[in-house]
C-alpha cells in the first residue's frame, strides 16, 4: 500500500486562502528548520525538508496549486489522467474527449513513459537560485574563539538594468502566440485509427513561454549576470575542522522571484601542536622534572585562555591525568564548554653533573636502592664490542 501523503497546506501550515507571500514566508521557516546540514544524520528531518520542498513546489504554481484544489495529490501526480486498460478497456472512454497524450505520454516521440504523460512545469513560474560551496581555511586559535573573515565569491544575480526580465528599457516580453505562455505545444499524431496528442517544447519560444523581441544590452536577455560579491562571513567559536556554515539566501538568486539558493561554506582548520581536540574536549601532555613530580610544584598549563595556574601534588605518577573544568571547547550553540585533560610525562634528566650523581647516588642510597652502575660511555661500549670479535 503506497504511504499517505499530507495536505500540503498542513505541511507549510497554511490556510487554502494563503497568499503568494505567505506561502513563502512559512517555506522559507520551515527549509531552514529542517535543512540537512543543520541536522546531520537526522533522517526524520531530511524526510521533512523533501516533503516542505515537494509542496511549495506546487502550491507556489498557480496551475498546479488549482489542479491540487480541485483534485488533491492526484491532479499533481505525473501519471494523472491515465486511465488504464482495466474495467472495459476503451469502451467506457468517448474518444473525442479522451487526450490520449494524457494516457500513453511521449509514445511517439521521447519514448514510452508509462501510462500517463508527464506535465511541463509552468516555464515562467519561481525558480529557487542553485546553492554554492565555497572553502575557507582558519587557525585553530580562530576555531576556537570565533571570527569573522570575508570570502570572494562569484554568483548568478538578477539583472539591476531590466530586473530580471530580460528586456530593454521600455520595453516588454511577447507572450508566444504558438504556445500562449505555457512554454509547451501540443502534437497529434495518428495511428491505427486514433488520435494521439503528445506534448513538446515550443520552437518558436524554445520552452520559455515568452519572446524578447529587444534583448537587455547588460544581460542579453538572459535577465541574470554574473558579478563577484565579497560575503562577510561570522564562524561561531567552537566549530571543529571539516564542519560547515550554511548562509541562506547567499547563493545564487532565484529566477521569476523565486528564493535564493544558500552558500555553504567548508571549514578546514590548521590544528595546533599543543592541543588534541576531541569533541569539544581538549587533550594536553605536560612536561614535568622529576623533583616536580615527587615534591610537588606549582606549573603554569597552556590553555585556550592563556596560561593559567594548577598546583601539581607531591608524589604524582607518570602518566597521572587531571582535569580542568570549562577550558575546553566553547559549543558552537553558545552552550556552556568543555573541559582539558592534563597529563603529566615525567622527564628523565640526561646529561649530569658530578654533584647531580653524586645527589642522586646518595638519593639512591637512602632508598635502599643500592649503588648504580656506573654510565659506560658509548665509545667504550663499541671498543669492547670489537675486542670481542
Amino acid at each position: 500500500m503506497a504511504e499517505q501523503k499530507r495536505d500540503y497546506y498542513e505541511v507549510l501550515g497554511v490556510s487554502k486562502t494563503a497568499s503568494d507571500d505567505e506561502l513563502k514566508k512559512a517555506y522559507r521557516k520551515l527549509a531552514k528548520q529542517y535543512h540537512p546540514d543543520l541536522n546531520p544524520g537526522n533522517a526524520e528531518a531530511e524526510q521533512k525538508f523533501k516533503e516542505v520542498n515537494e509542496a511549495y513546489e506546487v502550491l507556489s504554481d498557480k496551475d498546479k496549486r488549482a489542479k491540487y484544489d480541485q483534485f488533491g495529490h492526484a491532479g499533481v501526480d505525473p501519471n494523472f489522467g491515465a486511465g488504464g486498460f482495466g474495467g472495459g478497456g476503451f469502451g467506457g472512454f468517448d474518444m473525442g474527449d479522451v487526450d490520449l497524450g494524457d494516457i500513453f505520454g511521449s509514445f511517439f516521440g521521447g519514448g514510452f513513459g508509462g501510462f500517463g504523460g508527464q506535465r511541463q512545469a509552468n516555464p515562467n513560474a519561481p525558480k529557487r537560485g542553485a546553492s554554492l560551496r565555497a572553502n575557507m581555511t582558519i587557525t585553530f586559535d580562530e576555531a576556537m574563539r570565533g571570527v569573522e573573515k570575508e570570502i570572494n565569491l562569484n554568483r548568478t544575480e538578477n539583472c539591476t538594468t531590466c530586473h530580471g526580465s530580460g528586456c530593454a528599457s521600455g520595453t516588454t516580453a511577447e507572450i508566444c502566440p504558438d504556445c500562449h505562455g505555457t512554454g509547451q505545444v501540443r502534437i497529434q499524431r495518428g495511428a491505427g485509427g486514433f488520435a494521439f496528442t503528445t506534448t513538446a517544447p515550443c520552437s518558436k519560444c524554445h520552452g520559455t513561454g515568452k519572446i524578447i523581441h529587444q534583448p537587455c544590452p547588460d544581460c542579453h536577455g538572459d535577465g541574470q549576470v554574473r558579478r563577484q560579491r565579497k560575503i562577510k562571513v561570522k564562524i561561531p567559536a567552537g566549530i571543529d575542522d571539516g564542519q560547515s556554515i550554511s548562509m541562506r539566501g547567499q547563493g545564487n538568486e532565484g529566477l521569476n522571484g523565486g528564493p535564493a539558493g544558500d552558500l555553504l561554506i567548508n571549514i578546514s582548520v590548521i590544528p595546533d601542536p599543543r592541543f588534541q581536540r576531541d569533541g569539544y574536549d581538549l587533550y594536553l601532555e605536560q612536561k614535568v622534572s622529576f623533583t616536580q613530580a615527587a615534591l610537588g610544584a606549582e606549573l603554569q598549563i597552556d590553555t585556550i585562555d592563556g596560561k593559567v595556574k594548577y598546583n601539581l601534588p607531591a608524589g604524582t605518577q607518570p602518566g597521572t591525568t587531571f582535569r580542568l573544568r570549562g577550558k575546553g571547547v566553547p559549543n558552537v550553540n553558545g552552550r556552556g564548554r568543555g573541559d582539558q585533560y592534563v597529563t603529566v610525562k615525567v622527564q628523565v634528566p640526561t646529561n649530569l653533573t658530578s654533584e647531580q650523581r653524586d645527589a642522586l647516588k646518595e638519593y639512591a642510597r637512602v632508598m635502599g636502592e643500592g649503588t648504580p652502575a656506573p654510565a659506560t660511555p658509548v665509545r667504550d661500549f663499541f671498543e669492547k664490542k670489537r675486542k670481542k670479535k
